[in-house]
């Protein structure tokens, strides 16, 4: 498995951890942020990722720069699969135009996962801006997904997928946590290369 293929599976992961936003209404900030994360497990708009998502969420999310990010993700919006059935937010903290919230999610390719995501307000609109980690972290569904995102790729053989799954498995938390939130990590070309 070349790099290449182990950035594009690392984007693939992130992508579905990707929230894209919708603006939420309401007065107070709390419950705008709530609101948004809530709408956005679900929603289907590729214009969302230029208005609701800042630059840097794309690159995270895809794995590319610039507007290969945004393109990314925009192709990424119109495909349905994976989407969250629904998220529950908590423990939204507002600083200024910064903010968090951790978002658990039920259904879709990240059921069982709480993320915390980092927001920051542009032009009276919150926006998501990066994840930051994980709250609550199912290693057995994130390894599943792995696998998952393994075996639609044709270039990966079954037996690196397995090795690869395992890895995943038994990894730290710092370790999924670096697999998922940083594709442009070597953790994840490491581990391959420790299965071939």
């Amino acid at each position: 498995m070349n790099k290449r293929h182990l950035l594009l599976l690392g984007a693939l992961i992130v992508s579905a951890l990707a929230l894209v936003a919708c603006g939420g209404s309401g007065g107070n900030d709390e419950a705008e942020i709530e609101g948004a994360i809530e709408t956005s497990a679900t929603a289907s708009d590729p214009a969302n990722c230029t208005k609701l998502e800042t630059l840097r969420f794309s690159e995270q999310s895809s794995g590319e720069s610039g507007k290969a990010a945004t393109e990314a993700c925009e192709e990424e919006a119109e495909d349905p699969e994976g989407k969250a059935e629904s998220v529950a937010v908590s423990e939204v903290e507002v600083d200024g135009s910064k903010a968090t919230a951790n978002a658990a999610i039920t259904g879709g390719s990240l059921e069982g996962q709480t993320v915390s995501i980092a927001l920051v307000e542009e032009d009276d609109q919150w926006k998501l801006d990066q994840i930051t980690g994980f709250v609550k972290l199912d290693q057995g569904q994130l390894a599943n997904l792995f696998a998952e995102q393994l075996e639609k790729g044709e270039e990966v053989e079954p037996k690196l997928t397995a090795c690869i799954v395992s890895g995943v498995e038994e990894a730290s938390k710092e370790e999924a946590e670096e697999f998922i939130l940083d594709p442009s990590s070597q953790a994840l070309g490491e581990l391959a290369e420790s299965c071939e």
